[in-house]
């Protein structure tokens, strides 16, 4: 298989390393993504970076809560044109009513079509969904490209508290509730990351291995710590955790939206 400039340059818009470099990576593991970007890791020279939080789609998320059910829908476009547009915001509300009436996926999509042959510009439904509970709130940020919804264990929970717990969602996009979901397997994942990064790092050259693996525990943790919602800390005012904010025994699960 041969790499093609656009693998390259993919590549290197996920990563923000230099072409050589992807090139040299992808060569490596074969031309898979996945595992170039985990190369580039392990050498010191890629964060975590995220494709998806820098498409250059355009879309619009809208999110109507009433009573226990929260109605999540988001419609992408192809330009920035269209998705500021009243016609687009028309169709956005036209959707979201027929998810509230109980439409089919197949009965909006059918609607969407529609629109598409109208205007000559491609759009797809990214989310259609409806997330019910005894206590439930949402935050929709101003560009209405980022949302949360927050489910609550108890249905005295302080709706404004939650409501600021959403907002934090969407500003730091946790992966999990608490540490103790985050899987065996994506903890060894980074785990082997980072004790490739201390091997390549020259600072690291010498020191006996108790200290490295102390260094390493200590990474873990900030690892768990960072992708974790109840252990982050919180944006409003982050000399407190999320937890201490809301008390862990508040949160059962959330929902972030994003294209």
């Amino acid at each position: 298989m041969t790499i093609t400039a656009s693998q390259v340059k993919e590549l290197r818009e996920i990563t923000w390393v230099g072409m050589m470099e992807c090139k040299e990576a992808l060569v490596t593991t074969n031309w898979d993504m996945e595992k170039a970007i985990e190369e580039l890791r392990k050498k010191g020279l890629a964060k975590a970076a995220k494709k998806a939080d820098r498409e250059t789609s355009e879309w619009y998320i809208k999110i109507d809560c009433e009573w226990s059910k929260c109605y999540v829908l988001s419609l992408t476009c192809e330009t920035d044109f269209l998705a500021k547009s009243e016609w687009f915001q028309k169709l956005v509300s036209k959707l979201m009513q027929m998810l509230k009436d109980g439409k089919s996926i197949e009965e909006m999509e059918q609607i969407k079509q529609e629109s598409v042959l109208e205007l000559g510009e491609n759009m797809t439904i990214k989310a259609a969904q409806v997330v019910e509970w005894s206590k439930i709130e949402s935050y929709v940020h101003s560009n209405g490209k980022l949302a949360a919804v927050v489910v609550s264990k108890k249905s005295d929970t302080d709706s404004e508290k939650l409501k600021q717990v959403a907002m934090h969602i969407t500003a730091t996009n946790p992966e999990f509730l608490s540490t103790t979901d985050i899987s065996v397997e994506a903890v060894e994942k980074e785990k082997a990351i980072q004790m490739e990064i201390m091997k390549n790092d020259p600072k690291m050259a010498g020191k006996p291995d108790v200290v490295l693996e102390n260094i390493l525990v200590w990474k873990m943790n900030k690892f768990k710590d960072e992708i974790s919602l109840l252990e982050q800390a919180f944006v409003i005012n982050p000399d407190l955790k999320v937890k201490q904010f809301i008390w862990e025994d508040n949160l059962e699960k959330f929902f972030r939206f994003s294209i």
